[in-house]
């Protein structure tokens, strides 16, 4: 391809008009995922409608359709975003890590996103609920692997004297467990706290307890 083919090329596929129309697209779907996580939350996947997801968006039911298609599709990726938001704020790690440091942002990565982003760990706790239909693939595989994968690099801290636990499964369920209820019962957690809802202290609050406890089980003080 000459220069002057590439400029043109360029010209035409980095219009303002075509970065405007990525703009729409882009901000529709959000507009979507966010609508529908709602509606299957509230819902259910069943209960849940086309319609339903088209009014909480503000969008026209064919709108809904020309992106997803159908809801099956649109449940999917609901699904794969909430995936991909939650591998993007996993932890790296190595055997050459700080186990410290590496657990405490593990921690409060998960309590962020709980507090942040409550219906999308209520909405994949109903799909879990009910033996993960759409998810089982992913459980038995990428999720499997990303554990197995965490559980070495811990055995090998072990090995090394850096930390204290012996089975590492156990520690990722318990920090799931602490950290995600704060999402998926959220109207328990703040009735028994005498509110209505979370506030801005609240998430440092529950870091602040959960961190230090959670490293001393781990022999990290």
């Amino acid at each position: 391809m000459t220069q002057n083919n590439q400029k043109e090329e360029t010209s035409v596929t980095d219009t303002p008009s075509h970065r405007s129309q990525q703009a729409i697209r882009a901000q529709n779907q959000a507009l979507i995922l966010a609508a529908a996580e709602e509606e299957f939350v509230l819902q259910s996947y069943r209960g849940a409608t086309m319609q339903g997801i088209a009014d909480r968006a503000g969008l026209p039911k064919a709108n809904v359709h020309y992106y997803f298609k159908n809801k099956k599709n649109l449940y999917m990726a609901v699904l794969r975003s909430i995936i991909q938001e939650w591998n993007e704020g996993l932890v790296t790690m190595t055997v050459d890590s700080d186990p410290k440091t590496v657990i405490e942002k593990f921690v409060r990565t998960k309590l962020h996103q709980a507090f942040v982003n409550p219906s999308r760990h209520k909405l994949f706790a109903i799909e879990v609920i009910g033996g993960a239909p759409h998810l089982h693939e992913f459980m038995s595989t990428t999720m499997k692997e990303w554990v197995h994968d965490k559980a070495q690099v811990m055995k090998e801290w072990h090995k090394q004297g850096k930390i204290g636990i012996t089975d590492p499964l156990q520690l990722l369920i318990l920090i799931w467990a602490t950290t995600q209820r704060y999402a998926e019962f959220e109207i328990e957690i703040v009735g028994l706290m005498d509110k209505t809802a979370y506030d801005a202290a609240d998430e440092a609050r529950a870091a602040d307890f959960l961190v230090p406890f959670i490293l001393k089980g781990c022999g990290l003080e």
